[in-house]
This record gives C-alpha cells, structure tokens and sequence, in this order.
C-alpha cells in the first residue's frame, strides 16, 4: 500500500511508511526547491546554505549536531539538487525524536556565523576547483551548460566562487526562509515509525514554520550546443544530450525504457555495437534525466580520442534504430529491468522516504508502487518509435568532449549525423 499523508495547518505535508519487523527508521524532510530556484548573482547558495546550516544549529556546534546523532547509533546527511533539498536521518527505531529535533533547527534555527560562513565559502570553492579537476564531473556540467545554455538549469549546483562570494549571514538567512518555506516542504518517514508518533513529532518540530515561499521557476527550454575543452587525458570524455520530457509528461516511462534499451546495461544496444563488436569505448550508457517540465535522454561515453567520431556516428545510427518498433522479448526486458530497480529501491527505507516525499512534492500523494508498474507494464512498441521521432525532430543536441584536442571533432560528426 502507498504511504498514507497528511497535512498540517501551515501546510507542511507528513507521509507515514510503517515496515512492521524493521529495527531502524528514516527520515527525510525534503524541501522542494533547490538550485534550479536561484537567479545567476545567487547561483550556488543552496548548495552553500546546505553547508552552512551543519556549521551550528538550535544551540548545538557542528561537532555537536553530528554527535548527538552518532551516539544513537545514527547517521546524518543532506543533498542538493536543482528542484528540491533534501536532509535525512538514518537510525534506530527509537531515534525518530532526536532525528526531527535536529533537522528542525538545521532547516528553521541555523547560527548562520560570519566566520564559519567565510570558511565554508572557502570549502566550498575547493569543491567548485575538485570538480573542475574532474572530468568525468566537468564533462556532464559541460553538457548540461550547453543544453540549458542561459537558464537556472544550465548553471552548476556549486555555483561559481564570484556568485557564492556574494552571500552574507543576512542575505543567506533571508534565502533559507525562502527555499525552506513550509508551502513545499515535505517530512518523510519509513521503517519502524508509528503514524500517531510521527505527526505528534511533525506538529512539534514543524508545525509553527511559516514563511513566504519562492514562486515556480520559469519553465526549461532544451536549447543545445557544444562545449569541448582540450585536456591532456588519456581518453576522451563524451556526453551527447538530446531533448525529452519531464517527469510529469505521460510518455515519461517511455523515457525510462527508450533510454535502457538504449544503453543501460550489458544487453543494451549501444553496450553491445559499440563495446562488445566495435571496441570502440570500455564504458558507454544512456540515460534519461528528468524535471518537473523537461528534460533529457543522455549519453555519456569514455573512449580513445581517436575513436570518438566513430562512436558518435554509432550512437546517432543507435538512436535512428529506435524509430523502428523494438521487439516483444526486448521491451520484455527493458520493462523488467526497469521495475526490477524500482523494487529493489524499496527494499532501502531511505530511498522509500525519499521517493515518497518526491512523488507528494510533484503530484500530491505518494503512488502505489503496483500502479507504476503497471504504467511501466502499458508502455508499448509504438510509443516508444513515436517517443523517439519526437526527440529527434526538433534536430537539437547538446555535446560535451572533455579531452584530448583529437576527439574535439567528435562534437561536429555527431551533429552532422542527427541532421541527415
């Protein structure tokens, strides 16, 4: 059955995932806005804002809050996307009070220090500088820069060094009541929780937040284009993006199962022409990543410089390949692939809390995993030609080649290829 959800007076929204037998509890509060929510001049303060509210928190230091978790045999972390943030707490089945307590005042009670918040400006800007050292890090920032050139979702997470330069404790604390406003924010529990516990707690920890949200970002628009950056590195770095849809679109589940017959395993297409009978690459995948409006099916590839133009060649007669309709034993296996890993996620009370909220933030109620099944189960042969023609239609792509100055020109012969 689907977790059941309520919804306090100020409008934070609980969901409630009882697994009777289990030992330990999760915790997600989860609030759905994130980078994609900031102009350029405050690109990188979620990310930033998430550092800073560990730096001390509701009367206890950074040591404590991390501590206090530990010591109950807990642990503690939170994560930074472009449309939602995201604070968790795994631990024993007694530990859900402590968990609440201490991500409320992470969320609605940071110290917000000037000293600690010029020191995790530093921190910070080390990560910026680790993942431009990165290539495959760089490579998808690349990618995603050129597919949503001008927009919130082309700009890294991270930010840059002269926009989180810009943030003040005032500023940053203004930004947090914005981001954290209790209109998107989402307390997620499964495992050993008690339903009356949980809203009792709920109430306690979150039920006197109130403040003014941030309105709904501009919608995305895929505009495409190439970004290639020459590297003395042994391979090349691919990553060739096209247009798709959003999570809410009802071909979304075609996306999933395009992009693993695409390449996402052993079996799929692009693993088996490209590696198994050209040799051309040792990793190669395809990917669909989604938002709310938009979004995109991928493919990332490692390779020797001089085989990239080959394999992008490859990958455009790949995707050509599925205008035709697939056969029955294949969608059977892509659909079984699929819904394997959507099973298999919900053996982890972690990803269940964090699904749930996610699934409460995009549609306003958690969804019957059997139901999803079955949306992945209606997919046919046809819709997922029809999907791929509306992909390629627009002849829009976003390349990325990190690497040596050989595979630039990979960029081009893939391009070159999509329009014929």
């Amino acid at each position: 059955m689907p977790p059941r959800v309520h919804t306090l007076s100020n409008g934070v929204r609980v969901v409630c995932d009882p697994l009777p037998g289990w030992q330990t509890v999760a915790l997600s509060v989860v609030a759905g806005r994130g980078a994609r929510f900031e102009d350029e001049a405050r690109s990188g303060w979620s990310h930033l804002l998430e550092h800073m509210v560990f730096k001390g928190a509701g009367g206890r230091s950074a040591k404590d809050i991390v501590e206090v978790i530990e010591a109950e045999g807990g642990h503690i972390n939170a994560s930074t996307g472009y449309e939602r943030t995201s604070f968790q707490v795994r631990a024993l089945a007694h530990g859900l009070d402590l968990g609440s307590a201490v991500i409320a005042d992470l969320v609605q009670r940071p110290a917000m220090d000037a000293g600690d918040l010029a020191r995790e400006k530093q921190v910070v800007g080390q990560e910026i500088a680790e993942a431009a050292d990165t290539p495959d890090d760089l490579v998808f920032e690349l990618a995603q820069a050129a597919a949503f050139d001008g927009q919130p979702l082309g700009r890294s997470i991270l930010g840059t060094t002269g926009s989180i330069k810009g943030a003040t404790p005032e500023t940053l604390g203004g930004w947090r009541a914005a981001l954290y406003a209790p209109d998107r924010l989402v307390i997620s529990a499964a495992g050993a929780v008690d339903e009356d516990d949980l809203l009792r707690l709920a109430e306690r920890d979150f039920g006197a937040a109130g403040a003014a949200g941030l309105p709904p970002p501009a919608a995305g628009a895929f505009v495409g284009g190439v970004r290639t950056v020459a590297k003395p590195l042994e391979q090349a770095n691919v990553v060739l993006l096209l247009p798709a849809v959003g999570v809410m679109d009802p071909d979304y589940f075609a996306l999933r199962l395009l992009a693993e017959i695409l390449g996402g395993g052993m079996a799929s297409r692009l693993f088996q022409e490209a590696r198994e009978k050209r040799g051309l690459a040792y990793a190669i995948d395809a990917y669909s990543e989604t938002y709310a409006d938009v979004g995109v099916l991928g493919v990332f590839a490692g390779c020797d410089a001089r085989d990239a133009a080959e394999l992008a060649e490859v990958t455009v007669g790949e995707l050509r390949g599925m205008l035709e309709p697939v056969g029955a034993a294949e969608l059977a296996r892509a659909k079984a692939q699929l819904k394997g890993g959507m099973f298999m996620g919900r053996e982890s009370a972690l990803a269940r809390a964090e699904h749930a909220a996610g699934q409460v933030l995009l549609f306003g109620r958690a969804l019957d995993p059997e139901a999803v099944a079955a949306e992945v189960d209606a997919v046919t042969a046809d819709q997922l030609a029809d999907l791929t023609r509306k992909i390629l239609a627009p002849g829009k792509a976003a390349v990325a080649i990190l690497g040596p100055k050989a595979a630039l020109g990979a960029a081009e012969t893939f391009q070159a290829s999509l329009s014929r």
